[in-house]
């Protein structure tokens, strides 16, 4: 009998499994503890297990647990990218209460780059939002809580929530009766209130308190407009992006522009001819850019100088031609990149553009699709641009701007004839590239786009 006490005693997590069997731990403890009088111990587990000496291995047992019930599930931001660690929450594209469908976007998420859609990971409905618009949110961090279960019939959409703070109706009617009770308690006060009307006459002919004349400005001093009519707005992370790396460019290269005209008679000539035939076996219409790009390919092969790029000491030289297209966006100035173009024709190169165009302008586009680019080429001519000095786009070593068509007198033959002209432009970065390549270069892209049947004959 004592060595069996004392395994009990030794083992006191087996005694607690033990008590359950017991409807009373009255005979329990007396068994356990002859001699005593009095009883030890309730009839409750709790107060066998209050007896025993408070150290850690017997609280365990008191540490509640909950479990969910797989209803609920969490829409967390992606991964965004190798060099991206965190982000902007633009914006929320569903309410709380919207009936969502799996992979729907329900917010975007602003990067330095590209504009990122955070989806819902189940159908269902959004039950709360646990970021909020403007927090800086790194990938993983939960954005909303879906609830699975929720259908259509029950959502409750933000308008139609009861307010919490709304009183009840039983509380109304109380508060109502209340303020009756009330109203009659105090008649003496009413009374005395309307026995003072000397009180209220004083206050009421209390001199009014004029309020200071502004001193009047200087005529030297500027008369600046109220801040009323000014708005400080946050700066999106796309424009920041993009002024850091424009001021870095000029603060680390040393940035030369010359310039030429180009003729736009045959080119625009080849585009008019075969516009229609161009379309209907290609799918998409012929534009110039193409035909720049082209004229572009053809200069970085002839002076390979332009499409290399300083890395501290040395000179990196590029086998390979990835032209970047300069979009501009609502949002900001994006360069989605045409690799290897050197392989493309004028079919491939427009199809190109405009997908990438457009997924730029939808704020699709993905950081892949940006990244890396030997040579950049900016038409400011779409917005109207006469002439420009376009910026270097790191870490490339030249930029080419295109401006607008504009029908001028030129000498042609001895004759003076409107001709549709444009100005070209090549900033480059005059550490690496001399103002002989960079001529020679620019001179390169003229000669093709006056003649494109040099491409074909490779002259």
């Amino acid at each position: 009998m004592a060595s069996s006490i004392t395994r009990i005693v030794r083992r006191p997590v087996a005694t607690l499994f033990m008590l359950k069997s017991y409807g009373h731990a009255r005979n329990f403890s007396r068994c356990i503890y002859p001699g005593i009088a009095a009883p030890v111990f309730s009839n409750s587990r709790r107060t066998f297990s209050g007896f025993l000496p408070k150290i850690s291995q017997y609280q365990l047992w008191s540490r509640s647990f909950s479990s969910g019930n797989g209803d609920l599930a969490e829409a967390v931001v992606p991964f965004m990218g190798e060099s991206i660690t965190d982000g902007t929450l633009a914006t929320f594209l569903k309410k709380p209460g919207d009936k969502v469908a799996v992979d729907e976007p329900i917010a975007q998420i602003e990067t330095d780059k590209v504009t990122i859609d955070v989806v819902s990971p189940e159908a269902g409905v959004i039950e709360k939002f646990v970021a909020k618009e403007g927090d800086i949110v790194t990938p993983g961090t939960k954005i909303a809580v879906i609830s699975k279960s929720a259908s259509s019939d029950t959502s409750v959409t933000p308008s139609e929530k009861p307010s919490q703070d709304d009183p009840k109706p039983a509380a109304l009617e109380a508060d109502k009766a209340k303020s009756n009770v009330e109203i009659k308690e105090k008649p003496a006060v009413v009374a005395e209130i309307k026995e003072k009307p000397a009180v209220e006459a004083e206050i009421k002919e209390k001199p009014k308190v004029t309020s200071p004349t502004p001193a009047k400005l200087s005529a030297s001093e500027p008369q600046l407009p109220p801040k009323e009519r000014e708005r400080r707005v946050p700066m999106p992370r796309i424009r920041k992006r993009v002024a850091t790396r424009l001021k870095d460019s000029q603060n680390t290269y040393a940035m030369l522009t010359t310039f030429n005209e180009v003729d736009m008679t045959n080119l625009m000539k080849l585009r008019s001819d075969y516009k229609d035939a161009f379309l209907d076996k290609h799918g998409t219409k012929l534009g110039l850019m193409s035909g720049f790009v082209k004229a572009a390919v053809s200069g970085l092969q002839h002076l390979p100088i332009v499409n290399a790029v300083i890395d501290g000491e040395d000179i990196i030289y590029r086998d390979y031609i990835d032209v970047s297209i300069a979009v501009g966006t609502p949002k900001g100035l994006v360069v989605p990149v045409l690799r290897d173009v050197d392989k493309m024709n004028f079919a491939d190169i427009e199809k190109t553009i405009n997908t990438l165009a457009k997924r730029a302008s939808e704020g699709t586009i993905s950081i892949d699709e940006m990244a890396g680019g030997t040579f950049t080429i900016s038409n400011g001519g779409v917005y109207g641009s006469l002439l420009s000095t376009p910026i270097i786009n790191p870490p490339q070593s030249a930029i080419l701007g295109m401006h607008s068509i504009v029908s001028r007198p030129v000498v042609v033959n001895g004759q003076v004839v409107p001709r549709p002209m444009m100005y070209v432009a090549l900033t480059y970065d005059h550490r690496l590239i001399d103002g002989r390549e960079a001529v020679f270069f620019l001179r390169r892209i003229k000669d093709v786009v006056e003649d494109p049947r040099r491409l074909l004959l490779d002259l």
